[in-house]
């Protein structure tokens, strides 16, 4: 009966160095490997893997040289443990820079032998490490950077329940409003509901990138820098776009009849990250035409406060619970509460009378019957922008639309 073998790591970036590897330790005997889940690769390295758990298992699972894989249901940098008590191995082989103590050590107490290997590329092959292409993938991102954005300065989309951040609509009924703070991968354009105004304003101060600071006491110095008393128009920005842009991930933040929220949360979960970014896509519109007000011939009741704000409790619930048809009723929901609220986000006002060639009902009505889009909504305060829309599969939308956006969510620590 063969000997067991057991190995663990992250195989985020499989390379050749890492089936070489393979290939040595199997030498020992049948080899099983232990890979580091998502939330250990996000608190270990500081930021997200780049291919989830579940498709780094599958490529691991069908290297010749391996027996079986597991996912490490540990933590930290010894995860392994739970998985090497479920294998129960009788080698435990490491390469020489991922030798420690603490594994001679374990190994020891479970009376398994500890091997350690030197890094060495197969024959007439050039030595690879995750390191190393890492870096060249970081070169090639900085090149294709270029195709998008030219500052570096987050945009923001806002989900639900927004409008609710003006005193004026949460005065008759309190409620959240929830953004996902997005990476320029694509070019921002003004006026187009995506909070450039304040974007505009963050670069002023910080041309290139934000300071790495509290998220949320930079949203405050935004707001209050964007809001200052010397502004001559009298507007008061919504405090939606400096949380949305400055605080990472997906936030909602509560407004009882206050520009200031009463509390803000957010999560950064990756899996929940990752289910809005597999859902949700961007299509481009026309700019806000000049002149054009969406808050002409409002109508703002308590009824209707509260239908928005049901619905972002709604939609919050959803997306937590990675439940896409929920997270589609709600978005919709959303959207229609905000329409009854201001009418002028579909069919804007410009110049004191209605404008039908600036309406965008055309666009919704284009977009809402294509395969795969489960619900829609203008960006921002509408009248132009962006749709966006919430689809079964948004790599698959995008490749059959060459004019919708893939949404990259900024991460913490990013």
């Amino acid at each position: 009966m063969n000997k067991k073998v057991f190995v663990s790591g992250c195989y985020d970036l499989l390379h050749s160095g890492h089936v070489e590897f393979f290939q040595q330790a199997s030498q020992f005997g049948d080899l099983y490997v232990g890979i580091g889940s998502d939330a250990t690769y996000q608190e270990y390295k500081h930021r997200r893997p780049m291919f989830p758990q579940e498709e780094r298992l599958f490529m691991v699972k069908n290297v010749k040289a391996v027996k079986d894989a597991y996912i490490n249901l540990g933590s930290g940098v010894l995860d392994f443990i739970p998985t090497l008590d479920i294998v129960k191995p009788d080698i435990f082989v490491v390469n020489a820079e991922g030798g420690s103590d603490d594994k001679r050590q374990i190994c020891k107490e479970r009376g398994i032998e500890y091997v350690e290997l030197q890094r060495t590329p197969h024959a007439g092959l050039q030595a690879r490490s995750s390191s190393s292409l890492k870096a060249e993938l970081s070169k090639v991102s900085e090149t294709e950077s270029s195709k998008g954005d030219s500052c570096g300065i987050p945009t923001r989309l806002d989900l639900a329940g927004t409008w609710i951040d003006q005193p004026y609509v949460s005065e008759h009924h309190p409620g959240w409003a929830i953004t996902i703070s997005l990476e320029p991968t694509f070019e921002v354009r003004n006026r187009c509901g995506l909070s450039t105004s304040t974007r505009n304003m963050i670069k002023k101060i910080w041309p290139v990138k934000l300071p790495k600071m509290d998220p949320e006491m930079l949203a405050r110095l935004v707001f209050c820098f964007e809001n200052n008393p010397e502004r001559e128009d009298g507007h008061i920005s919504g405090a939606q776009d400096s949380i949305g842009i400055c605080v990472p991930g997906l936030c909602r933040h509560y407004y009882d009849a206050n520009f200031w929220p009463k509390k803000i949360e957010s999560t950064n979960d990756e899996m929940t990250l990752r289910f809005l970014e597999e859902h949700l896509v961007m299509v481009p519109l026309e700019p806000r035409c000049p002149g054009c007000s969406v808050v002409e011939g409002k109508d703002i009741t308590p009824a209707k406060v509260k239908d928005l704000a049901d619905a972002a409790d709604a939609c919050w619930s959803a997306i937590i619970a990675h439940d896409l048809q929920g997270f589609a009723a709600a978005f919709k929901a959303s959207f229609n509460a905000q329409v009854a609220l201001f009418p002028g986000m579909v069919n804007p006002v410009a110049y004191g009378k209605l404008c039908p060639e600036a309406s965008v009902e055309p666009y919704i009505q284009k977009y809402s019957a294509m395969s795969g889009v489960m619900a829609w909504k203008l960006s921002g305060a509408g009248g132009g922008g962006y749709l966006a829309l919430v689809v079964k599969d948004a790599k698959v939308f995008c490749g059959e639309h060459s004019e919708a956006i893939e949404l990259q969510i900024r991460r913490s620590g990013e």
